[in-house]
């Protein structure tokens, strides 16, 4: 397990992050890239607690999904089955689980202020964190998606499934992006990674 845990995290993080693994009985998955999601957790029928973590993802992003998942497992088992998916509970978890590896010799420096302000309020995905989100993307193999916020005013951009969009203005914290086979507008997180086709005018 720790030679295959080398392959996708920090190795100064391999070490704590395996003996996490063992002593909350986690059956991990590494699968291929779901666009919606970078990983979960559940219980099996059977009792078993299985995390599924995103192959694709660079080896911080990797480690702050793993740790998030197995922070649900650990909130889960403390706090109950009926407390909120990202409640305080879950928050609180997360912060005592992440705090040994916020450190020089598992993330890069200009990483290590923003995963401590992130890690006074985790939120639900460290997508939603523009700052987090953009500095992490600074370590993903090269692709060409952009992020929502990115694309400019009326650009057209296409989502994984295919759907186009044209974006519209920033509505609080999402952007109104109108669906153009349908008419229908939707909201979309500034973080959303999309394919950028062209400006319209």
């Amino acid at each position: 397990m720790q030679e295959i845990l080398a392959k996708y995290i920090p190795n100064a993080a391999v070490q704590p992050s395996f003996e996490l693994i063992k002593a909350n009985n986690v059956y991990l998955k590494i699968v291929n890239e779901r666009v919606t999601r970078h990983g979960d957790y559940r219980k099996t029928p059977n009792g078993q607690h299985q995390i599924t973590v995103n192959a694709s993802l660079n080896k911080y992003r990797f480690l702050i999904t793993l740790v998030h998942e197995i922070a649900h497992l650990v909130a889960f088992a403390k706090y109950g089955r009926y407390i909120k998916p990202h409640g305080l509970e879950w928050k609180r978890s997360f912060q005592v689980l992440m705090l040994p590896f916020i450190r020089p010799e598992v993330f890069p420096n200009q990483l290590l202020p923003l995963l401590a302000l992130h890690f006074k309020n985790p939120k639900a995905s460290s997508d939603t964190d523009a700052k987090l989100s953009l500095a992490l993307k600074q370590y993903d193999a090269p692709n060409d998606k952009n992020f929502i916020f990115e694309i400019p005013p009326s650009g057209l951009f296409r989502l994984y499934n295919g759907k186009i969009f044209k974006r519209g203005n920033k509505r609080v914290k999402r952007y109104e992006c109108l669906e153009v086979s349908t008419g229908r507008i939707y909201l979309f997180n500034p973080n959303a990674e999309v394919e950028f086709l062209r400006e319209t005018s």
